[in-house]
């Protein structure tokens, strides 16, 4: 905690009641700050109280979208002790998305301790009921002042905190996705693998058309084909056809998730068959009509682990497991949320404990 000065908040926010959360509305007292200027590199880490940043209408993220996020989060567990879940992970990813925009590296290392030292001065945010946590947005700007496209000189780092409920209203129930083939998140050589702004800001159209068809979430399909499957506007996904359970690879398109990849071990773990292989949407329905689509879930970091109940593709839907949770999606969600809370053993050592400093 030493290596990071701290100016602490003199007027700390209201705390809301872990009841009352919902996903990304509060903030909490504090945030972490760091610079970069090309040939001096990082500097001037600190933690400050959270407020408004200052930015030129000329700066650069605001006309030209070089901007890259992530996010984990923090759990109190049933001991008390407040844990990151795959952290490492995080910072690597985070590391990465910013070299695939352009932007200098950053020392992974030193965005591990900025999770941990800011979680750790703002601790008492860490809610304590069960299905709540700590959310971690942390954040790089372009911050050039100058109309002209081209990387930034310059940039922002930063790292905020929120108290978070469940991501979806309905809780952990099945949700109902439609598959889009009239509208493409990315492709290969584009910005589908980054955790960057701009792949958000283009999938809000879809998502407004499945919203306003009845669906949770949109089904982006390839760019090339349109017809094999991609990912969820916010998670990874995976169906379960018979005993093989399918998800998308990683091939440039889609986000390398963190959750994906404790699935996909869990899995594993467990002696079951997982393949990571391109499967198109005409496979997936026609495998809803006779029965031999098991299961369907989404996986992230906002959701964890989320069922999918019905599968609407051209017209026509298709329910799976009946509209109810499948067993293994079930199994998956607790095993996940035991890790998370310190429940269960952590045999995969994917969850790091958070020392909260004394105040003097």
């Amino acid at each position: 905690m030493g290596q990071f000065p701290i100016t602490r908040t003199t007027s700390p926010a209201q705390k809301p009641a872990d009841d009352t959360l919902a996903f990304g509305k509060v903030l909490t007292d504090h945030m972490f700050l760091m610079n970069y200027e090309e040939g001096k590199g990082w500097f001037d880490p600190r933690i400050v109280p959270y407020g408004p940043l200052s930015l030129d209408p000329a700066t650069s993220v605001l006309h030209y979208g070089q901007a890259i996020f992530d996010g984990l989060k923090a759990f109190r567990g049933d001991d008390g002790q407040i844990r990151l879940f795959r952290p490492d992970r995080h910072a690597q990813r985070f590391d990465r998305s910013a070299r695939l925009m352009s932007m200098p590296a950053l020392p992974v290392d030193i965005i591990r301790a900025s999770f941990d030292a800011l979680v750790g001065v703002d601790a008492d945010w860490v809610p304590h009921k069960a299905g709540t946590s700590l959310y971690l947005r942390p954040t790089i700007i372009a911050t050039d002042v100058m109309l002209g496209v081209h990387p930034s000189h310059s940039y922002l780092y930063f790292l905020i905190l929120s108290p978070v409920g469940g991501y979806y209203k309905e809780g952990v129930k099945p949700v109902r996705i439609l598959a889009s083939d009239a509208h493409v998140r990315a492709v290969k050589g584009g910005t589908g693998e980054a955790k960057t702004a701009a792949n958000y800001a283009q999938s809000l159209a879809g998502q407004q058309d499945a919203a306003a068809q009845g669906y949770t979430q949109v089904l982006y399909l390839d760019g090339v084909h349109r017809k094999y499957l991609d990912e969820v506007g916010t998670m990874n996904i995976m169906v379960r056809i018979g005993d093989e359970v399918i998800t998308p690879p990683l091939a440039g398109t889609i986000l390398d998730g963190v959750t994906r990849a404790s699935v996909i071990q869990l899995l594993q773990d467990w002696g079951l068959k997982v393949s990571e292989r391109q499967i198109s949407i005409d496979e997936v329905m026609a495998a809803g009509r006779d029965g031999t689509l098991k299961e369907m879930w989404g996986t992230g970091t906002a959701a964890v682990v989320s069922p999918v109940g019905t599968l609407g593709y051209k017209g026509e839907d298709v329910l799976i497991n009946k509209g109810e949770t499948g067993e293994l999606t079930q199994r998956l969600y607790d095993a996940i949320v035991g890790i998370h809370y310190g429940r269960t053993n952590d045999a995969h050592g994917w969850t790091s404990v958070v020392k909260v400093p004394a105040i003097a």
